[in-house]
């Protein structure tokens, strides 16, 4: 028996087992892309446009946040910070210049400017301490900036947040294409006009900075990076200056959060501290990485389009459940949609519990950072 575990061209049990696993993480993550590239043909109302554009924003979110905590082993309560200074500055300067493209751009650049600066000095200061401390800095800095966010009523427009105007390409009411009659030409039962352009503008988006992402942490960047990860004592000693690749990479994912952030605000056309910068968007992202796997982009991808799904679609479902068992003792109660939070604990409990490094992480034979 130990002799068969050797023979030439036998391949491990367990190594099969793997790759059949990355096997199927790739084709659920394509059937997730496919989903979202043709969403408003497949989806065409306005609800299930919000959940595809709202996965697509925050696939960029939480895969640059697995950038610290999966390949870096940096744990952050920053990240939502990172995201609204995109977010807000998008909307102050969509507000103030009014609709034009020339406002997202400038806008954004000066709240990707401000990320930068920040997760520099954040950076530079506190990431030579030990993990516990860092994270209580960030968490400090995001407690800050959601109180400024509040205060600040006359540039943020406080509790009660703020509306703008997009360009008018991404109006519903600007056809893209116009038939024989003047209307906007369809294409499956869909009309081509700005709604369409303006989902198509945060989808496009998103997936490039996903492939950024991708390239990234296979570049030798990434590598070291994942050194760190396993061993930062040895990662010095061999000499790779840790507090600047730290530095390096808390920067690149503050940029990319804020770019998220600009996607986010334009979609929405409202910008507020609850959307952009809660700590429950905090523990979101936290809870979809640690459902995709950590250490895994694709993962990301899985986490976020598992746990938007539910947020969005599991009191229907468990609506139509209560429906279902009207008849029966104790169901419709224990399925009552009002509960829909205990079933999402629920599953998450049993998701952690069969798939310990993520469900892309454990299928992939990944075992996450130690």
């Amino acid at each position: 028996m130990a002799n068969a575990a050797i023979l030439p061209g036998a391949v491990p049990a367990v190594s099969r087992r793997h790759q059949a696993g990355r096997f199927l993480v790739y084709a659920v993550v394509l059937a997730i892309g496919l989903a979202l590239a043709f969403a408003p043909f497949l989806f065409p109302d306005v609800r299930a446009q919000e959940v595809a554009a709202r996965i697509c924003v925050f696939v960029v979110l939480v895969a640059s946040y697995d950038l610290l905590i999966g390949y870096t082993g940096i744990v952050s309560f920053a990240h939502t910070m990172f995201f609204g200074l995109g977010a807000y500055g998008a909307a102050i300067a969509l507000k103030a210049m009014g609709p034009g493209f020339d406002a997202i751009a400038f806008g954004g650049a000066l709240g990707v400017l401000a990320a930068i600066v920040l997760a520099v000095l954040i950076g530079l200061l506190s990431l030579r301490v030990k993990a516990i401390f860092f994270a209580m800095v960030t968490l400090a800095a995001a407690s800050v900036m959601m109180v400024l966010a509040s205060q600040l009523s006359a540039i943020t427009g406080g509790e009660d947040g703020m509306t703008f105007s997009v360009p008018r390409p991404f109006s519903p009411a600007q056809p893209l294409v116009t038939g024989e009659d003047g209307k906007a030409l369809r294409l499956f039962g869909v009309a081509l006009n700005g709604r369409v352009a303006h989902y198509y503008f945060v989808f496009v988006s998103s997936f490039l900075l996903f492939l950024v992402m991708l390239r990234i942490v296979a570049s030798p960047l990434g590598t070291v990076l994942q050194a760190i990860r396993e061993n930062e004592m040895r990662a010095e000693a061999i000499g790779y200056r840790v507090v600047a690749y730290r530095t390096a990479i808390f920067c690149i994912a503050a940029v990319i959060a804020a770019l998220a952030g600009i996607l986010r605000a334009v979609w929405l056309k409202y910008t507020g501290p609850d959307v952009v910068l809660s700590f429950d968007i905090m523990l979101d992202i936290l809870l979809m990485v640690v459902i995709g796997g950590m250490g895994t982009l694709y993962g990301a991808v899985i986490g976020v389009a598992v746990m938007t799904l539910a947020q969005y679609y599991l009191k229907d479902v468990m609506a139509a459940g209560t429906a279902a068992t009207a008849d029966l003792p104790l169901l419709p109660d224990l399925l009552n949609p009002d509960r829909w939070l205990f079933w999402l604990g629920l599953v998450f409990i049993l998701l952690v519990y069969f798939f310990p490094a993520g469900i892309a992480g454990t299928l992939m034979g990944k075992g996450g950072h130690k």
